[in-house]
């Protein structure tokens, strides 16, 4: 990675907070590193998850789930779906969607996303060895860009950026941009970093612990 600007960001919030090992699966025993959000499943360094496609279909739960709430409370709705042995497309379409929303109460707006789950399964069935596509997601109900950025990268290792409000308030507080639309700060990494999605998911989950922490990234380079 070249010396820009987006690199020298990428390098300073490695050497302050560590690998993230996002995203974080129930099945993994790893730690989180910073320990701001859930305490298992993250694998700092190992960039080889999702490894099946269980793995693959619980990511993009999650990220359908973590819409406009906190990753703790996502952990414990993933965990109310493992205990009734939801997480598959199948077992998910099996269950009434009322007592599918009661299963995922904890991670909030548990009758629309229950929709959203049942809308994205009866899709993800369809996809057998293959890669859907970014436009595919965003004609799903309920998948907008930052939930198929996120299933792309991290469920299929597609090197796509994900930006969320971290990223945003990284970026803005650094002074490295004054813009804040979507698909425009996606191209500014995309365009600035290699194609690597190992690269993109790191970078991703290091805004998100940086932006959730006390100090910004400007403040400390002052």
């Amino acid at each position: 990675m070249g010396k820009t600007a987006l690199g020298e960001l990428y390098r300073a919030l490695l050497k302050e907070h560590g690998p993230q090992g996002w995203w974080p699966l129930l099945g993994v025993r790893g730690t989180n590193p910073t320990k701001t959000g859930s305490l298992r499943g993250y694998h700092p360094g190992d960039f080889t998850y999702p490894r099946n496609a269980g793995q693959r279909f619980e990511i993009c739960v999650g990220a359908i789930l973590t819409q406009n709430t906190a990753w703790p409370n996502v952990e414990k709705a993933l965990l109310r779906l493992k205990a009734v042995k939801a997480l598959s497309a199948a077992a998910l379409l099996g269950l009434p969607e009322k007592e599918l929303a009661a299963h995922i109460r904890p991670a909030g707006y548990f009758n629309q996303k229950a929709k959203k789950l049942k809308v994205f399964a009866h899709f993800f069935q369809g996809l057998p060895g293959r890669t859907p596509t970014r436009d595919e997601l965003l004609s799903l109900w309920g998948i907008g860009p930052e939930t198929a950025d996120s299933i792309l990268l991290y469920a299929y290792r597609v090197p796509t950026f994900v930006v969320d409000a971290y990223t945003r308030r990284v970026l803005l507080s650094a002074g490295m941009t004054r813009e804040t639309r979507y698909d425009a700060l996606k191209a500014l990494f995309e365009r600035s970093l290699p194609r690597d999605a190992a690269l993109y998911q790191e970078f991703h989950a290091l805004l998100v612990e940086h932006g959730k922490g006390s100090e910004d990234y400007g403040r400390s380079r002052r």
